[in-house]
């Protein structure tokens, strides 16, 4: 092959490279970005934010006092509250400062989960959290409707002081007192304190009288 021909062969390839380009600005008119080499054009992607679809909020460090009523009272300024829940211990009803809350719409939730994260509430900064759909509990909201009654342990006590018992059971009941006295004597005389503790009332119970029944003679 002359120099000739190689010339020609190279102005063939040039033209046909800018015919290929020609034809793909052609067919994408929306086209951002043509490569080097001759080809189809490429339109660039923009990345934009992923769209939350998020609606309940984790809410920790609440502070005493900022319960059910006062919690929904506040966040409904924002819009609608679905339901809300507060963590409690289910023997004394106590709160364990955190809780859940959920919002009908997930703009919302996104709004208050940026704007009240660190939000000083009586000394506390409220922590404020966005929960996936996939990371909430199905049983997150079994028990939203349900109070929980505190056990009132000063009426278990006094239930339990004063309850009838029988011969048996107050006996088992007095052996163990003298066997906490006995261990207390011990103490005291190994301390080397000189006292003389007093007995203990009650020490010899009675023992249960049988009575025996005959039947009248005529």
């Amino acid at each position: 092959m002359g120099a000739k021909e190689k010339k020609a062969l190279k102005k063939s390839l040039k033209k046909a490279s800018a015919q290929q380009a020609i034809i793909a600005t052609r067919e994408d008119k929306d086209v951002e970005f043509l490569p080097l080499v001759g080809g189809p054009g490429k339109k660039i992607v923009e990345s934009g934010e992923p769209v939350n679809k998020s609606t309940v909020l984790y809410i920790g460090h609440i502070p005493h006092g900022f319960y059910e009523d006062q919690m929904e009272g506040f966040f409904k300024q924002f819009g609608t509250v679905k339901r809300l829940k507060i963590a409690r211990n289910r023997k004394t009803g106590k709160s364990k400062h955190y809780g859940f809350l959920e919002f009908i719409n997930p703009e919302v939730a996104k709004v208050v989960a940026d704007e009240m994260n660190n939000y000083l509430l009586f000394e506390h900064n409220l922590q404020i959290q966005l929960v996936p759909p996939e990371k909430v509990h199905p049983k997150l909201w079994k028990r939203v409707n349900r109070t929980i009654e505190p056990v009132n342990f000063v009426e278990v006590a006094r239930r339990r002081h004063n309850k009838g018992r029988t011969l048996q059971e107050h006996q088992k009941m007095v052996q163990a007192i003298l066997k906490r006295d006995e261990k207390r004597r011990e103490r005291i005389k190994e301390a080397g304190i000189d006292y003389e503790c007093p007995e203990f009332i009650g020490k010899i119970q009675p023992k249960a009288k049988k009575i025996k029944f005959t039947e009248d003679q005529d």
